[in-house]
């Protein structure tokens, strides 16, 4: 088994810390907003050992509105960085977007693991920006994933890469 060491822990937003139902405006005004299953207590673990950073290109959100959904959880205390497409200028998947949260964190982005339920978005532009990467394919989607370090279909598993 190979771990990923990094020092920052980049996660996604929706459907990867927060499930996403596709509702109109920003998430922390939806009746029903949810945590992804298992990602509380990886978090919970992980935020004493890493810096954990959360990035998202949500059209609706910007990091105030995220951070008002994250609040409805009690997901934000896990969090000391939070970016979103609108405050870095870049979406997701343009490599620029990732290289941003590395500047705005001061680090290189070898040091940064990016974690996204998208393997299009999250995956490859992280990786193609110097991350290392964890591609949490929930959906258990086939096929194969070059630009994914690690491939986790339930988030209990997170913790034994890291």
């Amino acid at each position: 088994m190979n771990k990923i060491y990094a020092k920052y822990l980049i996660f996604d937003w929706g459907d990867t810390v927060m499930r996403d139902y596709a509702l109109e405006g920003p998430m922390w005004k939806w009746d029903k907003v949810d945590w992804i299953p298992g990602i509380e207590n990886a978090l919970m673990k992980l935020s004493e050992n890493y810096t954990c950073v959360i990035a998202t290109s949500a059209n609706d959100s910007d990091t105030e509105d995220m951070k008002k959904a994250l609040k409805r959880v009690g997901a934000e205390k896990y969090f000391t960085h939070f970016y979103s497409q609108k405050e870095l200028g870049f979406k997701k998947p343009y490599i620029r977007f990732f290289k941003s949260v590395a500047e705005k964190i001061k680090e290189n982005p070898e040091n940064c693991t990016m974690i996204g339920n998208h393997y299009e978005k999250d995956i490859i532009g992280a990786k193609n920006a110097g991350m290392k990467t964890i591609f949490f394919n929930e959906e258990k989607l086939e096929g194969d994933f070059p630009k994914a370090d690690i491939v986790i279909n339930r988030m209990e598993e997170l913790e034994r890469w890291l």
